[in-house]
């Protein structure tokens, strides 16, 4: 018989006696007439009472005959002596003791108990509230790590792609996990911390799980922010308990996501504590248990964060964190590799290249191209029943939603507007196809899409770039001042289309006079740098030059920027029949794609360019 068997049979059997119970009492307080006292003097007197027994409270007895079909009585005793009145009606009585210990302790217990149960449900709503079993009043010293035994972790290094270099460091972690005395034969000892460095959407937890997997040990994970608390000391005392629970299951892996919420750097001013007090233990707390376990009980520290810089260096030392591994966007083969694993969960058409793919997506991370394969699935999903794949044209309405935002048809823009957006997008595709070195043009469309883009041209990069020389950086601001130009160069004025392009050409001018060392007479210096603020947050660059030079910067970079809009403006000029007769077309189908912008833009190269 098994234990749910056994209670059920339990819980039956309470029920039939609790029934039971219920029904003698309620027969017995059927049979009992409840009289008054003054009534119970008159039964004597007339000699209707055959016996009684006497209570401190209360009087029961029989009658000698039912009084309304009721044989037996009780009443409350109000008088103290009534045995000479007994006596004279030759009534039998007796004393019965009454037990008031009972109802005493019941009077104190059951309040308790009440009060007991209430505060059990409380605690038990608030630890669902604080999400199972790590929440509750007895429990906010716990840790809230959510605790993977092997078979539960699933991941292994298969499922991580595009981070071979991250994949390599930490498969000797692996090693390390699995056999640490053949491993550490020669005297190495395993890293006591990994740090996973990286953007955002990289894959830092995927490989944080990937290693707990492949080693076959439990994976205890956790947040930097679950440890803060508005309570001193809490913060403190989950570590210590998170650590202690591991040690318990050792070999096993830590992970304690977005560090940075942790492990901040502390305070040097004195008397500035306040509300970073419990921060500042919980960190000191955590530095003294990475000094503290022996690595050879299999025990290992995996955190991730994108914000290196703001971590106390205290942290970063070599005997907590031994090892730092990037983890940073994927490149090109990466790319592939990530759309294939991702690839493998939906229906692909066979005409669906994944390199081209991976072409059109530079900069992408692993979230980014996990949310492509969907967004093209849900493309392909809206073409309706007929669709019983993904093809190449939903990736490329899913990369235009991603890159350029969300198409908006039912925003109508007047006549007017048309043409400014229409001319303004055809200046930006025809600079860029006049000038050497830059992303072939992949489409050109004036339905506005995204927050406050009337018009957008989309650029399909031929490869990944790590390194962009001079001449490559001034073409880029040519072609971001191609709109603009193409504007005045029809119109004759400005409008406030433009913004966006000014400010992207203004900051790579700008980087190109203070971090590149491209500001002509200005020479090789840096004049900005990044420097640690308060409390260790990134307080923006920092000026190293006097107000004379900051003139100069301010000069040189507004020439650089005019320099490319003269420019474009020039090229625009000895293209001007193209770009009429490109808008007119764009103006009639609003989007042109390659087919359409290869008449258009096939002729640029054959103008004679030299004027510009």
């Amino acid at each position: 018989m098994d234990r749910q068997t056994r209670f059920n049979l339990l819980y039956v059997g309470l029920a039939l006696v609790g029934v039971l119970a219920a029904q003698d009492f309620w027969a017995r307080s059927q049979a009992v007439a409840n009289i008054p006292y003054s009534q119970f003097q008159g039964l004597v007197r007339s000699g209707a009472v055959a016996k009684v027994s006497i209570g401190a409270d209360r009087i029961a007895g029989t009658l000698k005959k039912p009084l309304d079909g009721k044989s037996e009585f009780v009443t409350t005793r109000v008088e103290p002596d009534i045995a000479k009145e007994l006596d004279a009606a030759g009534v039998t009585y007796s004393g019965r003791l009454q037990n008031n210990l009972l109802p005493l302790i019941l009077s104190w217990v059951l309040p308790v108990l009440f009060f007991f149960g209430i505060w059990m449900y409380l605690g038990k709503r608030m630890q669902a509230a604080a999400g199972g079993p790590g929440g509750g009043l007895m429990s906010i010293g716990k840790s809230k790590a959510k605790v993977y035994v092997e078979t539960d972790t699933k991941t292994s290094f298969a499922d991580v792609a595009g981070v071979d270099e991250a994949k390599a460091e930490l498969a000797e972690v692996v090693a390390f996990l699995k056999d640490p005395k053949s491993y550490g034969r020669l005297g190495a000892r395993m890293p006591k911390g990994v740090l996973l460095v990286g953007p955002p959407g990289t894959g830092k937890t995927l490989l944080a799980k990937a290693v707990a997997g492949e080693a076959s040990v439990p994976f205890f994970s956790i947040s930097g922010s679950e440890f803060v608390e508005m309570f001193v000391g809490v913060g403190a005392a989950r570590v210590r308990d998170l650590f202690e629970q591991a040690r318990k299951q050792a070999p096993a892996i830590i992970f304690i996501d977005e560090l940075d919420a942790l492990g901040r750097a502390r305070n040097a001013m004195p008397g500035m504590g306040g509300g970073h007090d419990e921060k500042e233990q919980t960190l000191n707390q955590l530095l003294v248990e990475l000094d503290g376990f022996d690595v050879s009980t299999g025990l290992v520290l995996v955190a991730a964060t994108n914000r290196p810089e703001i971590l106390d260096p205290a942290l970063l030392r070599a005997g907590r964190f031994d090892r730092q591994v990037l983890v940073d966007r994927p490149d090109r083969l990466g790319r592939v590799q990530i759309l294939e694993v991702h690839g493998r969960k939906v229906k692909l058409d066979a005409d669906v290249k994944l390199e081209q793919v991976a072409a059109l997506t530079p900069g992408f991370t692993g979230a980014d191209l996990a949310n492509l394969i969907n967004e093209a699935a849900l493309a392909a999903t809206r073409r309706g029943p007929s669709a019983v794949d993904v093809t190449m044209a939903d990736f490329n309405v899913a990369i235009e939603r991603i890159v350029a935002g969300l198409e908006k048809k039912n925003r109508l823009l007047n006549p007017r507007e048309r043409e400014i957006v229409a001319h303004h997008e055809l200046g930006h595709a025809l600079v860029a196809s006049a000038l050497p070195g830059t992303d072939p043009v992949h489409k050109i469309s004036i339905i506005p899409r995204g927050i406050g883009a009337l018009g957008y041209t989309i650029q399909r990069p031929t490869e990944d770039r790590f390194l962009m020389t001079r001449e490559e950086l001034d073409n880029k601001m040519a072609v971001l001042m191609g709109g603009r130009a193409a504007e005045h160069l029809v119109f004759g004025h400005f409008s406030t289309g433009a913004a966006d392009d000014i400010a992207r050409a203004t900051d790579i001018a700008r980087s190109m006079v203070t971090r590149f060392g491209m500001g002509g007479p200005l020479g090789p210096v840096t004049y900005e740098s990044e420097q640690a603020g308060f409390l260790g947050q990134v307080a923006g660059p920092r000026r190293l030059y006097a107000e004379e030079t900051a003139r100069e910067i301010d000069t040189a970079v507004r020439d650089l920027v005019d320099g490319a809009f003269q420019r474009a403006r020039a090229l625009l000029q000895a293209n001007r029949d193209l770009l009429m007769d490109g808008s007119r077309l764009l103006l009639e189908k609003e989007t042109l794609s390659d087919g359409d912008l290869a008449g258009v833009l096939g002729r640029v190269h054959a103008e004679d360019l030299k004027a510009a």
